[in-house]
């Protein structure tokens, strides 16, 4: 087995902290679009976890590079990761940041061995739909003709826009909110065929087991079946053989 490199180690380390991190962004995050009219104090705080978090997040980025063994192939090998560290440097909006962790804090557990596809997907599902709902509810709320004015709202239009049903009743107003829809839609249709694929390669791989299992029941009662075959052959030939000894024994005088 090879050694496990300074990167490799470094990512071990810092799996379950940064995901910690990723659980206080969102709470974060959403605790001022939940509540606009929270103590100045608390609104404060959590502005200030998003930028520390972010950072922290940035600094994980920086180390990887730092430690990689070819640091362009590295790069070019994250391009997301990239972007989500710059992206809130050029213009610092929360939906900036937002878009930044949900990328880095994705790739972390991505790269995490114990956490399966599935398992990642349906993480990705429900992050999406959280923060998606949150993030339009952040932008449409209070705007002249909006549909989306409570966390209910919200979150119904996120569902039904990544499901792409779309019945049309609740829709962004803003040019933002509708920028938003449209990153939720084609991420929405993205992550949902995954699942799709899953659950047919699920029960693919079930039948296939089925099969397999029967195939194996059927080549043992073959088996069975030859090994009775020879053994009646073999009585067969010894009840032969014992009837020509005894029609070949000379008869006793009478």
């Amino acid at each position: 087995m090879a050694e496990p490199t300074a990167l490799d180690r470094w990512e071990r380390r810092t799996q379950g902290p940064l995901m910690a991190l990723a659980v206080l962004f969102a709470i974060a995050y959403a605790l001022p679009i939940v509540d606009p009219d929270a103590p100045r104090s608390l609104l404060t705080a959590c502005h200030a976890v998003n930028w520390g978090v972010w950072g922290a997040f940035s600094a994980d980025y920086a180390v990887r590079l730092w430690l990689s063994e070819d640091r362009m192939r590295f790069v070019r090998g994250n391009p997301l990761a990239l972007l989500a560290v710059v992206l809130p440097l050029i213009q610092p909006l929360r939906l900036l940041r937002l878009v930044s962790l949900l990328l880095l804090a994705g790739q972390r557990a991505r790269l995490a061995s114990q956490i399966r596809v599935t398992t990642y997907v349906a993480g990705c599902c429900l992050g999406l739909l959280v923060f998606g709902a949150l993030a339009v509810l952040e932008v449409e709320r209070g705007e002249p003709g909006a549909s989306i004015h409570s966390l209910g709202d919200a979150v119904w239009w996120a569902f039904t826009t990544m499901t792409t049903v779309g019945y049309g009743d609740m829709a962004p107003t803003t040019g933002l909110g509708r920028m938003l829809a449209i990153g939720l839609m084609l991420s929405g249709i993205a992550l949902l065929g995954v699942v799709t694929a899953n659950i047919a390669a699920w029960f693919i791989a079930r039948f296939e087991m089925d099969d397999e299992e029967e195939r194996r029941q059927t080549a043992a009662i073959e088996a069975l079946t030859e090994e009775v075959r020879a053994l009646r052959g073999e009585v067969a030939a010894l009840r032969g053989t014992a009837t020509d000894r005894v029609a070949g024994a000379p008869r006793e005088p009478a």
